[in-house]
């Protein structure tokens, strides 16, 4: 408690957590395009189905309840966003999955669910263990993006995490460009978590804060300024 100039005693001011920082260092964090089909269930009311795919940041790694996942993070921030909305996701999430051993799952843990809206997280097992990112690897991406396109669904990638694992490899600024053009050469979403987590931390949010202490997955903090940025970039281009 602190005490006023006038005597009287005020509630002391309770400081923003990291994931309120971080959602404040990003305020107009775009996809990039509109998502036709997400807009479409959405103004009628119809019920929405995500799939989030993509490795262990997708599964939550190191987070102790699903409900701290940024799947399940962006489903609740938008139904808070969407108060008349039906959302369900499913996380398709598995540990050291590769571009391409996620496209390979793709029929069975993505398209047999009948998605309106596909978030694929990509790229950071092929950056830090894999080979130099090139043509081929676009090319895979590409192909992946397509075969999503092709099932009718909106499609938003989401790129590597700004995490000092990352950071070490000499690759990670190829891959982040692949990633970029194949969103613009395809003409679907882009969330750059790169872009969001280094906003925050240009902006004085703790690294410690975001990223867990293996140097590489996010903390549940990082998972929930992730998740919420996402559902809002969601909310924003379905309108």
């Amino acid at each position: 408690m602190l005490a006023g100039t006038s005597g009287e005693v005020r509630p002391q001011a309770r400081e923003a957590s990291p994931a309120e920082r971080c959602l404040t260092a990003n305020p107009g964090l775009s996809l990039g395009v509109r998502l036709p089909r997400t807009a479409e269930r959405l103004k009628s009311n119809e019920p929405l189905k995500i799939v989030a795919i993509g490795s262990s940041s997708t599964v939550g790694l190191w987070v102790l309840a699903s409900a701290a996942t940024y799947p399940e993070v962006m489903r609740r921030e938008l139904l808070r966003l969407r108060s008349n909305a039906t959302i369900s996701v499913v996380n398709s999430g598995r540990i050291g999955d590769t571009i391409q051993s996620s496209i390979a799952r793709f029929e069975r843990d993505v398209l047999a669910h009948r998605p309106d809206l596909v978030v694929w997280q990509l790229g950071t097992n092929d950056v830090v263990w894999g080979d130099r990112p090139d043509q081929l690897l676009k090319n895979r991406v590409v192909e992946g993006v397509r075969a999503l396109k092709a099932a009718s669904t909106d499609v938003v990638l989401m790129d590597l995490q700004y995490a000092p694992m990352v950071l070490a490899s000499a690759h990670h600024s190829t891959a982040e460009a692949i990633i970029a053009d194949v969103t613009k050469q395809e003409r679907v979403g882009l969330f750059s978590r790169f872009a969001l987590m280094r906003n925050s931390i240009d902006a004085g949010v703790a690294q410690g804060a975001l990223v867990s202490w293996d140097g590489l997955h996010n903390t549940a903090e990082g998972y929930d300024c992730i998740g919420r940025a996402l559902a809002r970039a969601i909310s924003n281009s379905s309108r």
